[in-house]
């Protein structure tokens, strides 16, 4: 791709919203990586002359791309050792500026969007993410228009009945994890409690290759316990905040090295999900940050 010829300039310019949609597609920072590839080895053999809307027709082939990936991934995850997270990204400050855009890439939205079928999903993130017009759409998933309104439709349906009830601001995140972390380093499992939502629910992905909880854990007592029986053994300090997914959220480094991301689901001032990614297969992306464009 070296170069400064015309279509290396335009995929150039559209890297970033390229590798959110297949991101967003995929929540699998590896795979939107190689949708990327396969993006540009297609995008290169392209008249351009023929291209009016050098955005659209990139953001299509990067649709079809990931469309097909999207597929092959969901076989993957039926053999996955545990429970299956996304792959956390350490994202810019700016991420968390575009609220919208935090809230897409999220870690509770994303597994929200683990539930719709592929091209559900590919509608729903290229229309109320990306507000690409229903043609440009149809396009992308090759269905009509008429059939790609009914499919955003139902897709917006389903994400609603799915998604947290209201997206909670930085510092209501903040505040919240300041007080699981601090309930961490001091010990105090009272203030755990008293920091998680009744119906809290921990998910742990190791992959099979990191130890980690084998199926999600529900209700604040059980989670509690859990929690306050592993991470009473880190020595205090060990958790450093970071803004993963456009949200804070905290990072275990054991001997200089990424252990354990923790990304948090935050409402009412509580948390109602704890993700704990330790599959360090998912965190090469916590070392530099990733930038995220709409």
């Amino acid at each position: 791709m070296a170069g400064t010829d015309p279509a290396t300039d335009a995929f150039v310019t559209h890297r970033n919203l390229l590798f959110t949609v297949a991101y967003e597609m995929l929540g699998s920072a590896a795979d939107a990586e190689d949708v990327l590839q396969e993006t540009w080895l297609r995008w290169a053999g392209v008249d351009l002359d023929t291209v009016q809307n050098q955005r659209a027709y990139l953001v299509r082939i990067t649709t079809r791309q990931a469309l097909s990936r999207l597929r092959t991934l969901g076989r993957r995850k039926e053999s996955y050792v545990g429970a299956w997270l996304p792959e956390p990204l350490l994202t810019a400050p700016d991420v968390a500026d575009d609220v919208e855009l935090a809230d897409s890439v999220s870690m509770a939205m994303l597994l929200v969007l683990e539930t719709l079928t592929p091209t559900e999903r590919a509608v729903f993130v290229l229309r109320e993410v990306f507000d690409l017009d229903y043609g440009e759409i149809a396009a992308a998933v090759d269905k009509s228009q008429a059939a790609v309104r009914q499919i955003a439709h139902r897709a917006r349906a389903h994400v609603a009945e799915r998604r947290p009830r209201g997206i909670a601001s930085p510092d209501e995140t903040r505040h919240a994890l300041e007080a699981f972390q601090r309930a961490v380093d001091t010990g105090d499992l009272q203030g755990l409690l008293d920091i998680l939502a009744p119906d809290v629910v921990l998910v742990g992905d190791g992959g099979g290759i990191a130890q980690a909880i084998p199926k999600p854990v529900n209700g604040a007592e059980k989670v509690g316990r859990l929690l306050g029986a592993g991470l009473g053994q880190i020595e205090p300090g060990s958790l450093r905040p970071a803004q993963v997914n456009g949200y804070p959220a905290l990072v275990l480094r054991l001997d200089g090295a990424v252990d354990t991301v923790l990304a948090f689901r935050i409402e009412d001032g509580l948390i109602t999900g704890l993700y704990a990614v330790r599959n360090p297969e998912k965190l090469s992306h916590m070392e530099q940050e990733t930038a995220l464009r709409r």
